[in-house]
C-alpha cells in the first residue's frame, strides 16, 4: 500500500464519496488510491471548479468537501474558490501535491513556497514530512475542517511521500553504483533520507471519522431570550447559512421555526428551509420590515453589507445574535443578547422554551403579507412586459413553474440570478446553492457537480447570467463525460447587467460592460451537450419543458434565454 492508497483509506473512513480533480503527476498516487478504495474520482477542467465542487458537497451533507490538486499552478489556481469557501463557512479539505522533499527549493517543476500562499485563506494548513504523518494529517484536517466555524482545510503531500517506497528508490538512483566516493557519499545520505521518509509508514491505519461537539446553546441565555421573545410585538427572524451547516437537524431546524411562529426571512444556504409556500416564511422588502421590527434574531447572520453593516436595525429594537464565529457574532453591531453557539441549536431550544407564542404576532404577520401580496403584483405586472426577446421575469416564472420536490438550484451570476432569487422558490431545505457573501462568480458548473455528487437522483438547475457562464462553459465537457444531466439556462442580455446599471447612469460610459449574444447553446452541442434556445416568452414553457425531458435522460442541456433589458433591479447593487 502507497501513500495514495492510505490517503484514500482516511478519506473512505471520513465517509467521503466523491474526489473532485484537475489530474496532475504529484497526485497521481491519491486518485488511483481513491478508485481502488471505491471512491469516485470526477475530473473537472478548471482545479477551481474541482473546489466548488467539493464546497457544494461539504454544504449539502455536512461532511468535508475533497478537492485534489497538483502542486504549483494547479494549487494556486484554487485560491478564489478556496477563498469563497472561507467566506461561506463551508469545511473543504484541499489536498495539494508538492515537489520531492529532496528537490525543495532546487528549482524542480511547480515547486513554490506554496503554504504562504495559501495559510490566508484556510482554517489550517498540515504539511506532511513523513509517510507516517500521512494518516494522523488527514484525520486532523477534516476535524478541524468540521469544528467550530466550519472552513476550509490545506494539505501539502510532497510527491515522493505518496508513491511507492521501492519507485521512490529508483527515482532517487539507489539501485545504482559508480561515482567514486562522492557518489558513495550521496548514495548514503539518500538512503539514510528515504529511510527517515518512510519509517512507519506501515504501521498507519485509519480510525473513525473525528467530530468535535457542535457548540451548544447556555440554557439560561435561552431562557432570557424566550421572555424578550414573548415580550415582543414586532419580532423578526432572519436565519442564514450557519442554521443549516449541520444537514442531520435540517428538519428540527424548520420545525422549531413553526413552533416559535416568528415571520422570517431565509438567506444564503437556509433558502428553502420551510418550503416554497410556509406562511411565516416573507420574501419582499425585507429592509422595512427590519426597520419596524423591534425584536430581531439573527441566527447565523452577520451585520455585513446584506444588513447595510447593522444600520437596517433602529437603534431602538433589541437585538439577539447568535452565531458560531465570535468575529461576525459583534461584526460592525454590539448586540444586546448575543450567544456564541449554532444557530440551529438555539432556535430548536428556543422553540421548546417558547412554544407556540406565534399568535399575538398576527396583526405584524398581517402587515408582512400585505407587502409581499403587493411587491407580488408589482412583479406579475412587470412581467406581462413584452418586447424583441423573452422577458427575464417570464423566464424565471418558467423555471420555478417546471421545478419538482427533487430539484436544487444552482445559482451562478449577478443581475438575472438576482431576479431569480426573487422568483424561484426551493422546493424544500438544502436545495439552493449560491457563492455566498463573496459574491463569487464561476460557481455553477463546480456547485452543480457537487450537487449531483451529493444528490444523485436530485434535478439540478443552474441559472447562469451570461456573464458568469463564460466561467463554466469548459465544464460542460465535464458533465457529458461523467454524465450528470444538468439543466442550465443561461439569461443572455447581451451585457454585464448588474455593473452596466450603476456605471453608465453614474459615468455615462459603458465601457467593458458589454457583450455579444453568444450563442452558447452551439457551444454546449459541440461539448456533447444539447443546445436550446428561447428567443421569445411564447417558447418559455415548451422549451424548458423539453430541457427537463433532456435532462430525465440522462443528458446534460443548456438553454439560451435570449432577454430583453429589464428595470427590475435597478439600484439593486451593494458594495
Amino acid at each position: 500500500m502507497h501513500g495514495g492508497d492510505q490517503v484514500a483509506q482516511v478519506l473512505k473512513a471520513q465517509g467521503v464519496r466523491t474526489v473532485f480533480t484537475l489530474c496532475g503527476g504529484h497526485i497521481s498516487p491519491i486518485l488511483t488510491g481513491a478508485r481502488t478504495a471505491g471512491i469516485r474520482v470526477i475530473d473537472t477542467r478548471h482545479e477551481a471548479t474541482a473546489v466548488f465542487a467539493a464546497d457544494a458537497v461539504a454544504r449539502l451533507t455536512g461532511i468535508p468537501g475533497v478537492a485534489a490538486v497538483t502542486a504549483g499552478p494547479g494549487l494556486t489556481n484554487t485560491i478564489t474558490a478556496l477563498k469563497n469557501a472561507q467566506l461561506a463557512q463551508s469545511p473543504v479539505v484541499v489536498i495539494g501535491g508538492a515537489t520531492a522533499t529532496i528537490l525543495k527549493g532546487r528549482g524542480a517543476l511547480q515547486d513554490i513556497d506554496q503554504v504562504p500562499l495559501m495559510a490566508p485563506h484556510v482554517k489550517d494548513v498540515f504539511v506532511i514530512r513523513r509517510a507516517r504523518e500521512l494518516v494522523p494529517a488527514v484525520e486532523r484536517a477534516f476535524a478541524t475542517a468540521r469544528s467550530g466555524v466550519p472552513g476550509p482545510v490545506f494539505i501539502e503531500c510532497p510527491v515522493d511521500l505518496l508513491y511507492p517506497e521501492e519507485v521512490v528508490r529508483e527515482w532517487y538512483g539507489l539501485g545504482k553504483g559508480g561515482g567514486g566516493l562522492a557518489g558513495w557519499a550521496e548514495r548514503i545520505y539518500l538512503r539514510r533520507h528515504i529511510n527517515r521518509l518512510f519509517r512507519g509508514a506501515d504501521r498507519q491505519r485509519p480510525g473513525p471519522a473525528m467530530v468535535e461537539p457542535v457548540p451548544a446553546p447556555e440554557s439560561a441565555r435561552v431562557l432570557e431570550i424566550a421572555q424578550k421573545l414573548k415580550a415582543a410585538k414586532r419580532p423578526l427572524l432572519i436565519a442564514g447559512s450557519q442554521s443549516v451547516c449541520e444537514p442531520d437537524r435540517v428538519v428540527a431546524v424548520a420545525e422549531a421555526i413553526d413552533r416559535l411562529g416568528v415571520p422570517v426571512y431565509l438567506s444564503g444556504m437556509a433558502r428553502g428551509l420551510l418550503g416554497s409556500r410556509h406562511p411565516l416564511h416573507f420574501r419582499h422588502r425585507r429592509r422595512e420590515a427590519i426597520k419596524q421590527a423591534d425584536l430581531v434574531i439573527l441566527a447565523g447572520v452577520p451585520c455585513d453589507f446584506r444588513l447595510d453593516y447593522g444600520r437596517q436595525i433602529r437603534k431602538g429594537a433589541t437585538l439577539v445574535a447568535v452565531n458560531r464565529s465570535r468575529t461576525d457574532l459583534r461584526l460592525n453591531r454590539k448586540p444586546d443578547h448575543g450567544v456564541l453557539a449554532d444557530p440551529g441549536m438555539l432556535l430548536v431550544d428556543l422553540a421548546r422554551a417558547a412554544p407556540a407564542a406565534g399568535g399575538a404576532w398576527a396583526d405584524w404577520r398581517e402587515q408582512l403579507d400585505a407587502r409581499d401580496a403587493e411587491r407580488e403584483l408589482e412583479i406579475d405586472t412587470q412581467a406581462q412586459v413584452t418586447g424583441e426577446f423573452a422577458n427575464p421575469l417570464s423566464v424565471c416564472r418558467g423555471v420555478d413553474g417546471l421545478l419538482g420536490n427533487r430539484s436544487i438550484i444552482v445559482a451562478d451570476g449577478g443581475d438575472f440570478v438576482g431576479t431569480a432569487a426573487y422568483i424561484t422558490r426551493p422546493r424544500g431545505p438544502l436545495r439552493w446553492l449560491d457563492p455566498g457573501a463573496f459574491g463569487t462568480l464561476g460557481v455553477g458548473a463546480g456547485f452543480a457537480l457537487g450537487a449531483a455528487a451529493a444528490h444523485p437522483d436530485a434535478e439540478i438547475w443552474i441559472i447562469f447570467g451570461d456573464g458568469s457562464v463564460g466561467y463554466s462553459l469548459s465544464e460542460l465537457d465535464t458533465f457529458v463525460r461523467h454524465k450528470i444531466p444538468v439543466i442550465a439556462v443561461v439569461g443572455n442580455d447581451a451585457c454585464w447587467s448588474q455593473i452596466a446599471r450603476e456605471q453608465v447612469k453614474v459615468l455615462q460610459d459603458d465601457t467593458a460592460v458589454m457583450l455579444a449574444r453568444t450563442d452558447y447553446h452551439r457551444v454546449a452541442a459541440g461539448f456533447g451537450a444539447s443546445g436550446l434556445v428561447i428567443h421569445s416568452d411564447e417558447e418559455i414553457e415548451d422549451v424548458l419543458s423539453q430541457a427537463r425531458e433532456i435532462a430525465a435522460s440522462g443528458h446534460p442541456v443548456l438553454v439560451n434565454a435570449m432577454l430583453d433589458r429589464s428595470e427590475f433591479r435597478e439600484g439593486s447593487i451593494s458594495i
